[in-house]
């Protein structure tokens, strides 16, 4: 039991110092090509801003940045734990052009997003690399010491393997010597992956010095939470008083009528009787879509993941849901999860074009995260009009998060997460 306890811890280590490479390597490919068009792109834009061409790109520029940052937010969180506080000031979706890009240029987000792009694109590239090196960069050293020195000695000027210069088998035992100390760090790759997002919320995520900032972003969610329940009641107050109120009022009215018909003419009484009956089932049908619109009741009976489910079998699009929840949320988070969920889906179908739509939830360290992806056209964008600055704003009242990646051409995965416990 012990020696298959102990094959078993060292299978674990393996495996996470292999997946760590793995990630660090996908992480470095991704992080200097990407920090660096995105830092050069957005100097060049806000360069412009003076002589009108940056006031059209800038936005633009600054939302791919911001695109960036939150997709390293959820990696972070997903691969290492690291969890990065986001504090972005809200842009009016009816702002013109030239007021959009002032509001951008006035967030200290947005300079501490193009300072993390100098510092991703240099000291990040190697930390994400690091783990990569000390499990691929070995077997190389371990290469030339079986024999490899041979071919590569034959190169001008030979071949340096570190600081070794290799020429002869015993400089080659030397590189493989070097080779195998460096294969022994190698189970410091997952830490080295952590320092990485760690490095990374040291200079993206709000500090101290932001605390007033985030303290205002927070309060200007509640502030939309506060004004959406107050729209959200009033539509209940206008469908009651337009809707089921109304059928009721007529359905008293036909009674009245048919108290009178009854003796003198019973053939019309029968048929208002029947108008009667249909009213109240047409009221009970939209009393019972209001009350799904509030709350529906396989959220508060069954939970989250049943209510998703649920949602999905009435979409014209086949969609699976994955669930794995050990329990269930506070019901406010709940509600919110759904309805954003709700939202995505709704848009999915509209706009995606998708034939297909996938949906899993999970819940890991805290977090409630949520993927929906669809292999539709993409093109999503979360500006003006598009319903993905709403859902923003309603996790943004529980202090979540939402990412979307959705390339032209597809597919599209938005990503939401919720703290929850």
């Amino acid at each position: 039991m012990t020696m298959q306890t102990g094959n078993g811890s060292r299978g674990k280590r393996v495996r996470a110092m292999g997946l760590a490479a793995v990630r660090g390597l996908a992480l470095a490919l991704v992080t200097l090509p990407g920090a660096l068009l995105l830092f050069t792109l957005s100097l060049v834009s806000i360069s412009l801003v003076p002589v009108g061409i940056g006031a059209y790109t800038t936005p633009w520029a600054l939302k791919a940045v911001r695109g960036f940052a939150d997709w390293r937010r959820v990696v972070a969180a997903e691969w290492s734990g690291v969890r990065i506080p986001s504090a972005y000031r809200p842009v009016p979706e009816d702002a013109n052009t030239w007021a959009r890009t002032y509001a951008l240029l006035r967030d200290p987000a947005t300079w501490r997003d193009l300072r993390w792009l100098q510092v991703d694109m240099t000291a990040g590239f190697v930390t994400a690399l690091l783990p990569a090196v000390l499990v691929f960069y070995p077997l190389e050293g371990l290469a030339v010491a079986a024999g490899l020195w041979r071919p590569l000695s034959e190169l001008g000027g030979g071949y340096w393997y570190g600081f070794v210069h290799v020429t002869d088998q015993v400089t080659g035992l030397a590189a493989g010597a070097l080779g195998l100390a460096l294969l022994a760090l190698a189970p410091l790759g997952p830490r080295l992956l952590t320092a990485h997002f760690r490095l990374t919320r040291a200079v993206l995520g709000a500090g101290q010095g932001e605390l007033a900032e985030r303290v205002r972003v927070l309060t200007e969610t509640r502030r939309d939470a506060v004004d959406t329940s107050a729209a959200e009641l009033r539509r209940i107050e206008r469908d009651l008083h337009d809707g089921a109120q109304a059928r009721l009022v007529a359905m008293g009215m036909d009674l009245g009528t048919i108290e009178v018909l009854l003796d003198k003419d019973p053939a019309q009484a029968r048929r208002l009787l029947a108008q009667a009956r249909q009213s109240s089932v047409d009221a009970l049908a939209e009393l019972r879509d209001l009350v799904r619109g509030i709350h529906p009741p396989v959220l508060a009976e069954r939970g989250l993941g049943d209510a998703v489910r649920a949602l999905a079998l009435r979409l014209p699009v086949p969609t699976e849901v994955t669930v794995e929840l050990p329990g269930r949320a506070d019901a406010p988070v709940e509600s919110a999860a759904y309805f954003a969920v709700s939202e995505v889906l709704t848009n999915a179908v509209k706009h995606s074009g998708a034939d297909r739509i996938w949906v899993d939830l999970h819940h890991r360290e805290g977090m409630l995260r949520i993927a929906v992806t669809d292999n539709g056209r993409g093109g999503a964008v979360t500006g003006a009009g598009s319903g993905l600055a709403g859902i923003e704003r309603r996790l943004g009242t529980f202090d979540g998060v939402l990412a979307v990646s959705s390339p032209a051409g597809g597919p599209t995965m938005v990503t939401m997460e919720i703290p929850c416990v």
